[in-house]
């Protein structure tokens, strides 16, 4: 009886087909990959700083992860457009290509200038890597698997993070960091082969899927054929926009403290060897962070599938399984006051698991609630908000240092910015419901905003340490020197006018609404 059930069940299998799994293997073998060019820099960070060469310190370090971030910031809208215009095979392909190029770059710098070029380059190409995942995800799976697909390929991140440390254990003793770096840019030249081969934008074109597998991928109901002009600018006065992109604000700074940073404070609090590489304890202690984190971002996409499978609305189900993963982030802010080197992995192990596991269901929302046309250009604007806010928790985190020294501040943040993000997701869109008409008229007040927040972002970013008195901030040719109190003063008078043109567009909208 129990073969003749597994023959039912293997024969239902095969003729459902199962290559739109292929494609996630891919997904996830490129984030992978993603990972170990980004997280190189902070693995090897104790050893460029004592590289006199490059004059590296807490602040320009923090300089360096902005430019990355900065770049990154500026990628992920452009690639978000390029995915929707030419199609994730070769919009992933061209960003492979570029952040492949500027990774084995760092092994031939030699100032923090280049390494700033180098950084800023890998940000442009790494910034397609989500885009283009997500949008072929929104091809190849129903919704109903969407949240479990992202779940695995954004596990890659992970994956990606486990194998740097152990690539640096292996590498950096016999080749030196710098050959490292080129040594490792071979896995994207690879991937980019197996790419082009297997993977097709229109899942209806590849021989290796049935009518069967075709219609499980197309199951659900089709997108209107609207084309709306000025999309971007209608996205930008569409709440659900919003939604996802503040969650992205709120809990991406962190995913970027942990990569950039968490090697750092590990060598220093618990006496880790991350210059020589002599000892493999580095290594098993960063990757069972990252191995505890691989649990979240499957976990998380299955949890809202369970909770959707078992009659619960898309809605609760996104949103119930994030506020679960913002309780598991909670206790990252005794992480410093913990003593044992292992307690510690395990704590922010769970932290980072939790942020996959939120990160997973918050990549679903744009696909739960636009039409596929405007999904890539949805998720390019969250993931610039993202990595803005990435930028400027990066500087904070790098004058923080500076001057006390202590990383209790960044945790801190860590544990309260995943409340926020589900908060935000829930006023902004109480019911996820999803976007039929896009508002005509030109949200003004929301272009005000957005660009009153980006040149106070700006100003606080490029300001320089405060020397007798003063503040420098970049301005051009010459770098004036701002008193604490004009300079606090400009960065709140943008933040005012930010808030005030939210306000005009949340009343004006109100009343056309009414």
């Amino acid at each position: 009886m129990a073969v003749g059930r597994d023959a039912i069940v293997a024969d239902a299998t095969q003729r459902i087909g199962r290559y739109r799994w292929v494609i996630v293997a891919l997904l996830f073998a490129a984030t992978a990959i993603n990972y170990i060019d980004r997280q190189m820099i902070g693995l090897l960070k104790p050893t460029m700083m004592d590289d006199p060469a490059l004059g590296l310190d807490e602040r320009s370090y923090a300089d360096i992860v902005v430019w990355f971030q900065v770049a990154y910031a500026i990628g992920y809208l452009g690639f978000g457009k390029v995915v929707d215009a030419i199609g994730a095979r070769l919009g992933y392909a061209a960003a492979v290509v570029v952040w492949t190029i500027a990774h084995m770059a760092h092994g031939g710098a030699y100032s923090v200038t280049q390494f700033a070029l180098a950084r800023f380059s890998l940000g442009i190409g790494e910034s397609g890597n989500f885009p283009a995942g997500v949008k072929s995800v929104t091809t190849w799976f129903p919704q109903k698997e969407r949240a479990f697909a992202v779940g695995i390929f954004n596990a890659g991140a992970n994956v990606g993070a486990i194998a740097a440390p152990l690539l640096c254990f292996a590498l950096v003793p016999v080749i030196g960091w710098r050959m490292t770096f080129i040594v490792t840019g071979v896995f994207g030249a690879a991937w980019l082969i197996a790419w082009l081969i297997f993977y097709r934008d229109n899942p209806a074109t590849h021989h290796k899927v049935g009518p069967a597998e075709l219609a499980h991928i197309t199951q659900d109901p089709a997108d209107p054929e609207v084309k709306t002009p000025g999309l971007w600018l209608r996205l930008l006065a569409t709440r659900e926009t919003w939604a996802f992109a503040l969650g992205k604000f709120f809990i991406d700074p962190i995913w970027w403290f942990y990569l950039f940073w968490l090697p750092g404070y590990l060598g220093t609090q618990y006496g880790l060897d991350l210059k020589t590489w002599s000892t493999p304890t580095a290594a098993l202690a960063l990757g069972g962070i990252y191995l505890i984190s691989d649990v979240g971002s499957v976990a998380g996409g299955w949890l809202s599938g369970r909770l959707m499978n078992a009659g619960m609305s898309v809605n609760k189900a996104r949103k119930l399984t994030m506020l679960v993963c913002a309780f598991f982030v909670l206790p990252v802010v005794f992480a410093t006051s913990v003593s044992s080197l292992w307690a510690s992995v395990l704590i922010i192990g769970i932290a980072a698991a939790a942020h996959q596991g939120f990160s997973a269901n918050l990549y679903t929302l744009p696909s739960d609630t636009f039409p596929r046309f405007a999904v890539g250009a949805v998720i390019g604007i969250g993931g610039t908000l993202g990595a803005i806010g990435g930028a400027l928790f990066s500087k904070y985190s790098g004058d923080v240092l500076d001057r006390v020294g202590s990383y209790a501040p960044m945790f801190i943040a860590a544990g309260g910015a995943y409340f926020l993000a589900v908060l935000s997701v829930h006023l902004l869109s109480p019911r996820l419901k999803r976007v039929e008409h896009f508002r005509r008229s030109t949200p003004w007040a929301v272009i005000v905003a957005v660009l009153a927040g980006l040149v106070g972002a700006l100003i606080f970013l490029v300001s320089g340490k405060k020397v007798a008195g003063c503040i420098p901030v970049w301005m051009g040719p010459t770098t004036p020197c701002f008193q604490p109190g004009s300079y606090y003063t400009m960065l709140a008078v943008c933040a005012a006018i930010a808030i005030l043109a939210v306000i005009v567009n949340t009343v004006s909208r109100e009343k056309q609404e009414a």
